[in-house]
């Protein structure tokens, strides 16, 4: 059977590239920079519009609805195969814009065989299962740094929510409230879910099995731990080297699978095999 087949069934996480190892070389993946803005600031984050670099959050420039429909409309006309998946990976956050439930529901309505997916903090995802459904969403991705405030305090500087700003424990402890809320509602609704983890190096290194063991009871079937690469206010901050991050990988692997194929890809990647 054909791969843009395959991709009409059921059988979503089978052939999704970040999802699945197998399918990370054989499916597409495009990425629309449709969303600004984010609700939160993580002390590794910063968002830049350049070319080149492969770096998460960073596009070359910002898309409309209506450009990032077109685009997706050449690609299908071109190919005449949907053997790809359309994914909001930023600049901001997903769920903070919008314009993702907007492009990603015009994008179902008329291409129901592509499979649509974001990447989320996860703060709002509790709150927009229900938009996030509408617009014919079967994966996500949530980036969970931490399972305690204690350890979050110093991931994040800020989290806006409903108009409040908050810092320091008490906004790392909403935020991870609402990961985890976010999450199960997710998976209660069906969705099929995967947990980013930035590995910074003396900050969250020490709290994976942690980490892993609540995303397990959570429900949670796929973790995928990335290295730190060192921006914002962690600019001095060391990355994790190899054997560091292999060493949390594999501590993590006994309870959790581990995604081994990312790429931390930017926000308007076009990958088309």
């Amino acid at each position: 059977m054909k791969l843009n087949k395959l991709l009409g069934i059921t059988d979503i996480i089978g052939q999704h590239p970040c999802f699945n190892d197998e399918a990370h070389d054989s499916v597409g993946r495009i990425h629309l920079p449709v969303a600004p803005h984010c609700n939160i600031q993580c002390n590794y984050c910063e968002h830049r519009m350049c070319t080149g670099i492969q770096h998460p959050g960073w596009a070359t420039k910002l898309l409309s609805v209506v450009e990032a429909v077109d685009l997706i409309q050449s690609v299908v006309n071109e190919r005449q195969a949907y053997d790809f998946v359309v994914g909001i990976a930023g600049p901001g956050d997903a769920l903070a814009n919008e314009q993702t439930f907007q492009t990603l529901a015009l994008i179902h309505r008329r291409y129901p065989q592509i499979t649509g997916c974001f990447c989320t903090n996860g703060l709002l995802l509790e709150d927009k299962i229900t938009e996030i459904t509408y617009a014919g969403v079967r994966a996500l991705t949530v980036t969970v740094n931490a399972a305690d405030s204690t350890v979050g305090q110093d991931i994040y500087s800020w989290v806006k929510y409903r108009g409040t700003i908050y810092r320091g424990e008490e906004a790392a402890a909403l935020l991870i409230t609402k990961q985890f809320n976010g999450i199960s509602k997710a998976l209660h609704a069906g969705l099929h879910v995967k947990v980013n983890t930035v590995l910074i190096p003396g900050v969250n290194d020490q709290h994976m099995i942690r980490l892993a063991t609540r995303l397990k009871e959570a429900g949670i079937g796929l973790m995928n731990i990335m290295p730190l690469i060192p921006s914002g206010k962690m600019k001095n901050q060391k990355a994790p080297t190899c054997d560091e991050l292999r060493e949390a990988r594999l501590s993590c692997e006994g309870i959790i699978p581990q995604f081994y194929r990312c790429e931390q890809c930017r926000a308007d990647v076009i990958y088309l095999p």
